[in-house]
Formats: structure tokens, sequence, C-alpha cells
């Protein structure tokens, strides 16, 4: 494994009920579902990791932001460990497009109680936390 750890960032984007998920390809957790985020980098904070991802991942740009939470995520099979941070982030306009082929199959709107499967670690850990999309909707 991989001695450090990295920093990842999840824009949670909640619209009308539903939930901003993409499907991941080609990178650890290929093939599960994913809200938009990615690396913090050096000198960046974390409101604007959540905007040049959600941006370079859906061409959505998001605002508005607001912490919701951070879980602790090692991947066993890549030999990976992340602590992302979760925010929420508004995006009352626009559809998603898949800007990054490579990396995201699709994006799609989800209602909060019908999530697909299987979910990227970083989301199923924060859902085993007991975190009500709906309060925050």
């Amino acid at each position: 494994m991989n001695k450090e750890v990295r920093v990842g960032v999840a824009a949670v984007i909640l619209r009308e009920g539903r939930i901003l998920l993409g499907e991941r390809i080609g990178s650890h957790g290929a093939n599960t579902w994913a809200t938009p985020g990615g690396h913090l980098e050096l000198g960046e904070s974390i409101e604007e990791c959540a905007e040049r991802e959600t941006l370079e991942e859906t061409g959505l740009s998001v605002g508005s932001f607001k912490k919701l939470a951070f879980t602790n995520d090692v991947f066993e099979k890549e030999g990976k460990h992340y602590v992302t941070l979760f925010v929420v982030a508004s995006c009352p306009t626009g559809e998603p497009q898949v800007v990054e082929p490579n990396k995201c199959k699709q994006w799609q709107w989800f209602e909060l109680d019908k999530l697909p499967e299987p979910l990227f670690l970083p989301l199923t850990n924060l859902l085993k936390e007991s975190v009500d999309f709906g309060a925050i909707a």
C-alpha cells in the first residue's frame, strides 16, 4: 500500500430531491457511482476544489457551499487511502455532460431513496454515518 494518505473532495449536488451521481470508469472505484470530485490541490480551498472538479467532470458551475462530513476511505484492493471531504454545492440549473469520457461513463439524477449500486467507497462510508440527504435537500 502507498504510504501516502490523499485528500479527496466530493461535491454533493442536490436538486428537486435528487442527487447527481456519475458512473466511474478507468480509475480506482471503476464501475461504481459517485458524486463529482477529486484530489485537493496544494493551496486550493475545499470549495475551490469542489467547484473545479465539478466543472471539469460535468460542465456544471456550482456555488453556495456547505460543509457536510468527512470519511476515512481505505481502498484495500488498490492500495490507496483517502480522507474524503464532502460538501453540499448548489446548482439550480443546467444538465451534466460527460466531459471526461475516460473517467465517467454517464451522469444521472437519482431519487435519494433509490440510489444505484454499487456506490463508490467514500459515498458508501458517508451513508453508513447516517447522513440524511433529505434534511439538506
